[in-house]
């Protein structure tokens, strides 16, 4: 796991030594990416790349990068890993002299042989830009399910990019303005959908796509589609026993993938399902100990350390509890919205508990992200299925609907409410038009109030599923759960959870691995009925395909409902946080500054419309606009 960063296109040589400072200023910003060892590669007038390395597999200094191929001039600027890297340097060693064990090399060799269609070989987490010396040309690519970042931005006649948008800034070449439009994303959904980012003009590449950097040109494609390739193979007669078969063969192949390391690793043991099942698939692939990490609270009744502990006896882990008091937990707050590379409304839990993993000497830990998009864990995927089987209630006359809404709304009077509201208000009960607004922290009335403008732009989230659902796309063949697996990969899962753990775990130095999102596993997952999926309760698909992994006590734990104590926290200790974050963002002329106030007194007034998890993503957005000088 490291950083990349790199400046294509410089035009000649008066414009190469701002070039080289420009880029000093990027590798340097992301230095705690990458601690090991840093780099930089240059072909003068034309290209510059850098580098800094979080060494895990071949940790030698041969390893480094920029990679060069002194035959070729060929160079690879590599963030992330290739798992399959040995079964690749097998096939390779035919013309290909390798000189280190890294899957860097392995990287480059690939791409030297096959062109683009290398991409199709990886089975990994990867952003990465390649210098093809003979064709003059830069190829930019990102993994298929999007968990590592690369961004990028046309400045001063280059191209740049890079692993972080700070790092960008740090150019001196970017504008620090707001996006309008991603702004608009951000208040309806707390993040900022690929490829608008919050900053104007800078763009982040789309999970399964590249980029190619030639001359003048840049031309953009897509070379990976989940949705395109699960529909092969739905319908085909499976039975039940050969699904579950199918769906423990693709998860232990991808733990035993994921555990090749040169480092010490482990893996963040909650105690529900999803990491203990990667526990469990870890124990059975390795003989070694495994090293398992939990964050604890002391409150008895929404204590998930019982669990953690089960599963850490059965599998015998050395297991690291971090019990934290809230008030250590508050402590950590300014630090984790430092790490914030992009706003976001979450993330604080995923940079302590790398935090306290890193210290413990672990360099790579395995995650159970995934688990719960894929095997439908989350409610979500309830309620789409029960929204679909009440539709009739769209032949009632819409008068009606909207005043049972309004009543509903006069006696809960809560964000949730008023979604339902807005639900049986409309004329559509189809997953296209109930997710996106399920998802939603302001809704419309709100944002036209808070930032009138942006209630201009259209909803992102309902564009891209009415495009990837329409009925002549190939989307629209998938089973309804995974259409709901589809949604939530691309909108929470993608733009939120993944970016929140890239940017948290790294400001740690520490890489995290997600088994659940093996591409093999996504698409066995994706093609498997609703009936299959789902026949009595949530997951069962995975808890009757790992029954020996997990016990009776894991599967039917009961609903854990602790949150941290942040509606206090934001009224008090944090209360000073929250409203200079506020004031800055009052000043943005893209937002009504009367508005925010109005929000931020009714919920100090414990208004029940105004809960934490909608005031927090304002307050962490003008934090974030300040640290980075953006207007």
């Amino acid at each position: 796991m490291c950083g990349i960063a790199g400046i294509y296109g410089i035009g000649d040589k008066a414009s190469f030594h701002e070039a080289c400072s420009a880029l000093s200023g990027m590798v340097d910003r992301i230095a705690h990416r990458g601690p090991d060892a840093s780099g930089v590669w240059m072909e003068e007038d034309e290209v510059i790349f850098g580098h800094r390395r979080l060494s895990i597999i071949d940790t030698r200094d041969a390893a480094n990068q920029p990679f060069v191929d002194s035959s070729t001039g060929d160079v690879l600027i590599f963030n992330g890993e290739v798992y399959n890297y040995r079964e690749l340097k097998e096939q390779l060693s035919g013309s290909y002299v390798f000189k280190t064990d890294s899957d860097t090399e392995v990287v480059l060799a690939a791409l030297q042989q096959w062109g683009r269609s290398a991409l199709q070989e990886f089975n990994g987490m990867f952003a990465f830009a390649y210098w093809n010396h003979a064709n003059r040309e830069v190829l930019i690519a990102r993994d298929r399910i999007g968990i590592k970042p690369v961004y990028y931005t046309h400045a001063r006649g280059a191209v740049l990019f890079s692993s972080e948008i700070r790092s960008l800034l740090a150019s001196g070449w970017v504008k620090r303005n707001m996006s309008p439009e991603a702004l608009a994303d951000y208040l309806r959904y707390q993040t900022v959908h690929a490829p608008l980012t919050m900053v104007q003009d800078v763009f982040l590449l789309e999970p399964g796509h590249w980029l190619r950097l030639h001359g003048e040109e840049t031309e953009k494609g897509c070379w990976w589609d989940v949705a395109s390739l699960s529909v092969d193979e739905i319908g085909s007669n499976i039975s039940r026993a050969e699904h579950l078969k199918m769906i423990r063969e693709k998860l232990e192949r991808s733990v035993d993938l994921r555990l090749r390391s040169d480092v010490p690793l482990g893996a963040f043991l909650s105690g529900g399902i999803d990491s203990s099942a990667i526990v469990g698939l870890m124990s059975a692939a390795t003989e070694q100990r495994i090293s398992t990490f939990s964050v604890t609270f002391n409150e008895g009744d929404y204590d998930e350390s019982p669990y953690s502990r089960l599963i850490a006896q059965k599998f015998d882990t050395d297991h690291h509890e971090i019990r934290l008091t809230p008030e250590a937990f508050l402590k950590e707050i300014p630090s984790a919205l430092d790490a914030l590379d992009h706003p976001s409304g979450d993330g604080p839990n995923t940079y302590v508990v790398s935090q306290a993993t890193k210290n413990a000497g672990i360099t790579v830990a395995l995650s159970g992200l995934g688990g719960d998009e894929l095997f439908a864990g989350y409610p979500v995927f309830k309620r789409t299925s029960e929204l679909w089987e009440r539709r009739w209630l769209g032949s009632w006359p819409r008068g009606m609907r909207k005043l049972i809404g309004s009543l509903y709304t006069l006696r809960n009077q809560d964000a949730n409410a008023r979604k339902k509201a807005e639900i049986l208000a409309g004329n559509y009960f189809d997953l296209q038009h109930t997710y996106p607004l399920s998802r939603q922290v302001f809704l419309e009335g709100d944002i036209r109030k808070l930032s009138p403008n942006s209630s201009s732009y259209p909803n992102a989230v309902f564009q891209w599923l009415n495009a990837t659902l329409d009925q002549n796309s190939p989307g629209s063949k998938l089973p309804r759960l995974s259409k709901v697996s589809l949604a939530e990969m691309w909108t929470y899962m993608g733009h939120t959870l993944l970016r929140d753990t890239d940017q948290m775990s790294m400001a740690h130095a520490l890489e995290v691995r997600v088994p659940f999102l093996d591409h093999n596993v996504v698409l066995a997952a994706m093609r498997v009925s609703d009936e299959e999926k789902w026949p009595h309760t949530p997951k069962q698909l995975l808890t009757e395909a790992l029954p020996d992994l997990l016990p009776d006590e894991v599967i039917h734990r009961p609903k854990m409902g602790f949150t941290l104590p942040w509606e206090m926290w934001m009224r008090n200790e944090l209360k000073a946080l929250c409203e200079s974050g506020l004031g800055h963002l009052k000043g943005s002329s893209l937002m009504e500054s009367d508005e925010i106030d109005r929000i931020w007194n009714a919920f100090l007034a414990r208004d029940r419309r105004w809960s934490y998890s909608r005031i927090w993503p304002l307050v962490v957005l003008g934090y974030w606009m300040e640290r980075n000088g953006i207007h």
